[in-house]
């Protein structure tokens, strides 16, 4: 499996730290902004192209699938190149930011009958896939999740405290990990609300979110969103279920009482995003449709969309 990277920064190497694990899989192609960065991150992970320009990648017959690690703003229309090119494709979270944009993807998907992927991570991480586990053998039902999405992030900057070149989105981005994972979980979102906080004077965007959402199977959802905290970091999530409390924090997950539970045995591997793109290559090598594929989570922007809507209207 052959495979070209565009969006070389931060959360670009962790896909390819992660791909270096998977049998039979060749890093062909890294795209990033800058050819100083492509070639630096090509030269270190073995890929024997590197450019600025996307359609290098596609215009390759030794490409056969590309993962994007781009901004937000280019997913969507990158992944309709990718495909109409004849390559498959996962996209890092989010799938577009907008609806329209996100049912085109699965337009051009359906029309090619490509592999096409979202990263919606938390699907993977064997701490949530514990508790899905628990959920669809009858289990555990789901009454619950509290989640906290929380960063420090009031200049434009990457995981790596490096200046980023696009501005981050509380809604489009993080906000859709927890919506798609509730309805993962829970079943099909019914209902959804959100309001925001002080839209930032330089970076043009609400810097606190909270979110409600309800789905079909009647369970309910809280998160809040910032990146003003500063404080812990990252996402944490609370499960509150008919038998049993769980709080997961990325692969890692504990008990309402803080008691550790052992995961490692629940895939192959303790990292999501590892295991992610594990899913990816095989469903490509078996002609299957992926967990986290773009018709799975589409509904997932469907919300969003009317969230956004929303918070327009005030």
């Amino acid at each position: 499996m052959r495979i070209a990277l565009a969006g070389a920064g931060a959360f670009g190497e962790k896909h390819l730290d992660g791909l270096k694990n998977i049998a039979g899989v060749e890093i062909v192609s890294i795209i990033s902004r800058t050819g100083e960065q492509a070639a630096a991150v090509a030269a270190k992970y073995g890929a024997k192209h590197s450019s600025t320009e996307l359609d290098d990648a596609l215009a390759r017959d030794d490409v056969d699938a590309v993962i994007l690690c781009t901004p937000t703003q280019m997913h969507a229309a990158q992944a309709i190149a990718c495909m109409k090119a004849g390559k498959h494709v996962q996209v890092e979270i989010p799938l577009a930011d907008s609806w329209a944009d996100a049912q085109e993807v699965l337009r051009v998907q359906q029309e090619t009958g490509l592999v096409a992927m979202v990263g919606h991570t938390r699907r993977f991480n064997p701490s949530h896939q514990y508790v899905h586990n628990k959920i669809t053998a009858g289990e555990l039902n789901l009454q619950q999740m509290d989640v906290q999405t929380y960063f420090f992030r009031r200049r434009n900057i990457n995981a790596k405290g490096e200046a980023r070149s696009w501005t981050d989105h509380l809604l489009w981005h993080h906000a859709a990990h927890t919506v798609d994972l509730f309805a993962y979980q829970a079943g099909k979102i019914v209902k959804a609300n959100a309001v925001e906080g002080p839209i930032h004077p330089e970076l043009g965007i609400a810097m606190d979110m909270s979110i409600q959402l309800k789905s079909e199977s009647g369970a309910i959802c809280t998160l809040s969103l910032s990146f003003n905290n500063d404080g812990p970091l990252g996402t944490f999530f609370r499960y509150i279920g008919d038998t049993g409390t769980y709080i997961a924090r990325y692969d890692d997950l504990v008990d309402g009482r803080e008691q550790p539970i052992d995961v490692s045995q629940v895939d192959v591997s303790m990292n999501g995003i590892e295991l992610q793109d594990r899913e990816f290559i095989a469903a490509i090598r078996e002609g299957r449709e992926p967990n986290s594929s773009v018709a799975q989570v589409l509904d997932c922007y469907r919300v969003l969309g009317e969230l956004e809507v929303q918070l327009a209207q005030g």
